[in-house]
């Protein structure tokens, strides 16, 4: 007869480390560890087949306070060394950890990649516009006009896109989440590790420091209601305090409107249904800014494919089971011969 084994149901305290958390008082990294450990105990991840990789940047100190194993690695280069880790041990849950500086400036290339290969990770860009481990300069995703000690006059750079840059890129799963949503955000990160491919999550995270409530235009709790839309597939995109907002898609502009429920004749037929697995919607709904359009959250796009390391593994046992060849035979059959 055998016998059972109880295992131990773990909660987010299984996942805390001894480690200093050495992080500015205020960070919304705090908010974005706590989110993670909870989504680690709800997804039943054991700390043994779990591990972290990050690059370098006040996110990239992730990896001591999670209770897995994790690697901190070099300016830009995580998704390489979290593609070795998956590819050598696909049983191992990957998680990417990553900033907007780190990600999309000296590592954007490591990012495009990791992205159009669909490795089976879940990659966590921490977005607070600036550098906050080098005292503030300005990073690939600042506003225009930002001052910092690298643009004393302003930034006149165009700021890039997270979102828009990974579906440009191939990705096949795309999500935002706001650092302090500690009920939404666990929810969209257990999405992603759901999904088997390459799962971009963009974080809104303050930096007190150098560019306090820089996104507070659509996350102070008291508005959010009415300057973030979190989608769910197959749901209509209605949003505001009253639920008498919603998005519209205007086929003679060929793009998305606000409209108000019950004004000029709109009515809930009217509203767009959110489609997570259009390319296109999702192109369109990412590049929504407030004060004008709600900020939109929550699973953007998810359309799976073939993984990177699944792809890589078939073709190895493939090869490995295919006829092999008598190299001896071959080499004595003549002056020449052919290889099929």
């Amino acid at each position: 007869m055998n016998e059972q084994v109880d295992v131990k149901k773990l909660t987010y305290k299984d996942f805390e480390t001894d480690q200093e958390v050495r992080w500015c008082p205020g960070c919304g990294d705090y908010a974005i560890l706590k989110a993670v450990q909870i989504t680690l105990a709800n997804i039943g991840a054991t700390p043994e087949n779990t591990v972290f990789v990050s690059g370098i940047g006040c996110s990239s100190r992730f990896p001591y306070y999670v209770e897995t194993y994790g690697f901190h690695t070099i300016h830009g280069r995580a998704p390489a060394v979290a593609t070795g880790v998956k590819l050598a041990n696909p049983e191992l849950d990957v998680w990417l950890v990553t900033g907007d500086g780190d990600g999309l400036s000296i590592g954007g290339n490591h990012m495009l990649h990791v992205l159009r290969r669909n490795v089976n990770m879940q990659i966590m860009l921490f977005n607070n516009e600036i550098y906050g481990l080098t005292k503030g300069q300005y990073s690939p995703t600042s506003k225009q006009g930002t001052k910092s000690p690298s643009t004393p006059l302003g930034s006149v750079d165009l700021p890039l896109t997270p979102c828009s840059f990974a579906i440009g890129a191939g990705a096949r799963f795309v999500a935002r989440g706001i650092d302090t949503a500690l009920k939404a955000l666990p929810v969209t990160l257990a999405r992603a590790k759901e999904h088997k491919g390459a799962s971009f999550i963009e974080i809104f995270q303050n930096c007190i420091v150098f560019n306090d409530k820089t996104f507070e235009h659509f996350t102070l709790k008291k508005e959010a209601q009415n300057t973030q839309i979190h989608v769910e597939h197959g749901q209509s995109l209605i949003y505001g305090k009253e639920k008498n907002m919603g998005l519209r898609f205007n086929t003679e502009k060929f793009a998305l409107e606000t409209v108000i429920i019950g004004e000029n004749g709109v009515t809930e037929a009217d509203i767009l249904v959110h489609d997570e697995t259009n390319k296109l919607m999702a192109q369109m709904l990412v590049e929504l800014t407030a004060p004008e359009f709600p900020v939109v959250c929550g699973v953007i796009y998810c359309d799976p494919q073939e993984s990177y390391d699944d792809a890589v593994h078939r073709q190895v046992n493939d090869a490995k089971s295919a006829k092999k060849a008598d190299f001896n035979a071959l080499i004595r059959q003549g002056r020449t011969w052919t290889v099929e």
